[in-house]
């Protein structure tokens, strides 16, 4: 990651012994979440206490768009979802097309990344996105999420790290857990639609070290004519010992949701005559089931010569999904209500070494060290698609056994040539292997792809606090693995073409950093991004599709202004232009592609008792259609926090979302669909609204 990563604000403010965490930031992010601090590493320090809402990165960033999210900013945001936490990266949009069980869908940098594709998200090293996935390439579900144990989130854009693999063009965020709480919690909540919501978790000590473990029971409705009905249950036992740069743990994380109910989007028409109204569904059958049970461990260890960690992961995650977008199109009689089904183990191993403070002799304090590193997973998957009504069974359209295992190997060096001068070289190489077994031959084989990244960073500064970044590199996303083996449509029976294992994205960037401003730290970035295929929504099918190559252009903006002492203020805005390349007469435009999204966010606190937060998001209109002859419209949406701390230990707060009760959309495509008495598909927006004004109170207690 980054190395400034040793700043994180400990919770409560306890010590730090800033020696142990210089190391504590070598290790990779591809591993675990850290990366090497040359600089830092080699000194040794006095012991002292760091409480700071924000870490600065001047001196230790690689790119202007990196950075790092503590738990006190994270705490004064107002999250109606987990997977919402993630808008806590500058430009990033986290919404719902489905029920609260499904994976969230996301955009940023032009991107509509569908439940996950090209932004990679790991929670303590483990790879959340699923690749060959029964949905989406890239499933990214954080439903298994607890917000109250995440002590840090850090992100990246841009594919300029060679710690960083599958699924990380657009961007990627790291999500690490506490293995230590500073007191235990208790919290109840009660809201709007059904809502609520308890948690337990503590960490007492236990022989040479903790036992963390937590517990939270959930349940949500939400607004629609027929409520979500999604309860979960979540649970964490983690036993640590040491610390991040000396020490080990072992995890074992269980999530599980049964038989939720989802109100899928819908088409304008049905809104606009009044046959719907707009938290309404067509097919009210459809909603599934998902669970996911894990079990890891990481073990690190630093010196002053350097830094090895380790760590590896197992996953069961099963998903049983019912939807149906397109609602008489295909079967006029029963309807085109689909069953997917996805089963599978993930194994995963990462591990890194980094050599620290070799000395140059150019000039005084140049030194470079290098990180070498190895990340494998394999997935052994079982999933399938086929046609029902109401959930019930009529046949098989494909069902698949599938095999998938990568290897990435990446080394990366940070040299510092003078104070003002530093270069991080990269290079990343990676082989996926794909083994399909699939109910109709036609469709099995094996395949393979490999590919080589380069990345290259140049940092100039910092100069009067401010310091300038010129970066390229390549990276890639996996195509789902049956579209590398498949010959015929498992529909139609038609020929079909096999698209690649592995697409190369290519990116260049530019940007400034700057805390020249008292209280006030900026960075701004532009960049551009060539993709040299298009994943593209089908919307008549519920999936996505290799496309045309593609070119993003634009910029972020992100500004962190701590006022005063009880004032501080978030302000990002960013755009980019999406674009097919090449000529074509349906047009260049990239449907789904965001362009603009702008966020305003203040948090007050040590106001005596007092504290509260203000959340604007904004995001933009997007093209629906190839030839922007159809577009979205924009949403923004308002929400807040206020909370009175009793004591010590013990507060309450009210959270509400959308308090000006907009009626807006979290997502709009445009494709054909066929209502029941319709004579023809019709090409219109469908829609998912955005959830109405709500209000949820809870009590906190810490013991």
């Amino acid at each position: 990651m980054y190395t400034s990563r040793f700043q994180t604000r400990q919770r409560r403010g306890r010590a730090l012994d800033v020696a142990s965490a210089a190391c504590l930031t070598l290790l990779q992010p591809g591993a675990a979440l850290w990366a090497q601090t040359p600089a830092i590493a080699q000194a040794t320090l006095p012991s002292v206490t760091i409480q700071t809402s924000r870490n600065s990165l001047l001196g230790e960033a690689s790119t202007a768009s990196e950075g790092v999210v503590t738990q006190d900013q994270l705490e004064a945001r107002t999250t109606y979802r987990p997977g919402e936490l993630l808008e806590a990266v500058p430009g990033l949009i986290v919404t719902q097309h489905s029920g609260e069980g499904k994976a969230n869908q996301f955009f940023l940098r032009g991107f509509n990344l569908d439940h996950g594709t090209d932004f990679r998200v790991t929670v303590d090293g483990m790879l959340v996105n699923q690749r060959s996935h029964g949905h989406g390439q890239g499933w990214t579900d954080l439903n298994f999420l607890i917000p109250e144990l995440v002590d840090l989130l850090d992100y990246r854009k841009g594919p300029f790290y060679a710690a960083e693999g599958d699924f990380a063009a657009a961007g990627a965020a790291h999500i690490r857990y506490a293995s230590q709480l500073p007191q235990g919690i208790f919290s109840v909540g009660i809201g709007s639609d059904g809502y609520a919501r308890s948690l337990l978790a503590d960490s007492p000590k236990l022989g040479a070290g903790h036992l963390l473990y937590a517990i939270e029971l959930y349940q949500n409705d939400g607004p629609f004519v027929v409520g979500d009905n999604y309860k979960k249950i979540n649970g964490v036992l983690r036993y640590s010992q040491g610390t991040l740069a000396n020490g080990f743990n072992l995890t074992a994380l269980a999530y599980r949701s049964n038989n939720y109910h989802a109100t899928n989007q819908i088409p304008l028409r049905s809104v606009q005559n009044g046959s719907l109204s707009r938290f309404d569904a067509i097919d009210q059958t459809d909603g599934g089931q998902s669970s996911r049970y894990s079990v890891s461990g990481a073990w690190q260890r630093s010196n002053e010569a350097g830094a090895s960690q380790i760590n590896a992961y197992l996953v069961r995650s099963d998903l049983d999904l019912y939807s149906n977008f397109t609602y008489f199109l295909d079967n006029p009689i029963d309807g085109d209500q689909f069953n997917q089904k996805d089963r599978r183990t993930t194994s995963g191993v990462n591990a890194s070494h980094t050599f620290l403070g070799h000395a140059l002799g150019l000039s005084v304090g140049a030194s470079s060290d290098t990180t070498i590193g190895l990340q494998l997973q394999n997935d052994r998957i079982r999933n399938g698609l086929f046609n029902t009504v109401a959930q019930r069974f009529l046949s098989t359209t494909r069902s698949d056994t599938i095999r998938e295992t990568s290897l990435g190997l990446y080394a990366e060096n940070t040299t510092r040539w003078s104070p003002q001068l530093r270069t991080v070289a990269g290079l990343r190489a990676d082989r996926f292997v794909f083994d399909v077994a699939s109910n109709n031959t036609l469709n099995s084989g094996k395949s393979s792809d490999n590919i080589v990244s380069p990345k290259l960073n140049v940092i100039l500064g910092p100069f009067n606090k401010t310091e300038f970044y010129a970066s390229a590199g390549s990276g890639f996303h996996s195509n789902d693995a049956r579209g590398t083996v498949i010959t015929v449509d498992p529909r139609s029976g038609d020929a079909v073409d096999r698209v690649p294992g592995l697409v190369r994205a290519r990116s260049a960037e530019l940007g400034v950093r700057s805390e020249i401003v008292p209280g006030l730290q900026t960075s701004l970035s532009l960049y551009q991004l060539n993709f040299d295929s298009e994943l593209v929504f089908i919307g008549d099918a519920g999936n996505t599709e290799a496309g045309r190559a593609s070119r993003r252009t634009g910029f972020e903006l992100s500004n962190y202004y701590k006022a005063n002492r009880w004032l501080t203020v978030d302000a990002d805005v960013s755009f980019a232009r999406a674009r097919f390349r090449g000529n074509d007469p349906a047009g260049n435009r990239i449907p789904g592609a965001v362009e603009g999204v702008a966020s305003v966010a203040l948090a007050v606190d040590n106001l005596g008792p007092w504290f509260g937060a203000l959340q604007l998001h904004y995001f933009g209109p997007r093209p629906l259609i190839e030839d922007n002859s159809v577009r979205s419209a924009s949403t923004a949406t308002l929400n807040a926090r206020v909370g009175y701390r009793f004591s010590k230990n013990t507060l309450v707060q009210l959270e509400g979302f959308n308090l000006t009760n907009r009626q807006a959309s979290s997502i709009d495509y445009f494709y054909e669909s066929q209502l029941r008495g319709e004579a023809a598909p019709v090409a219109d927006i469908h829609f998912h609204p955005i959830e109405s004004r709500s209000l949820r109170l809870s009590v906190v207690t810490q013991f």
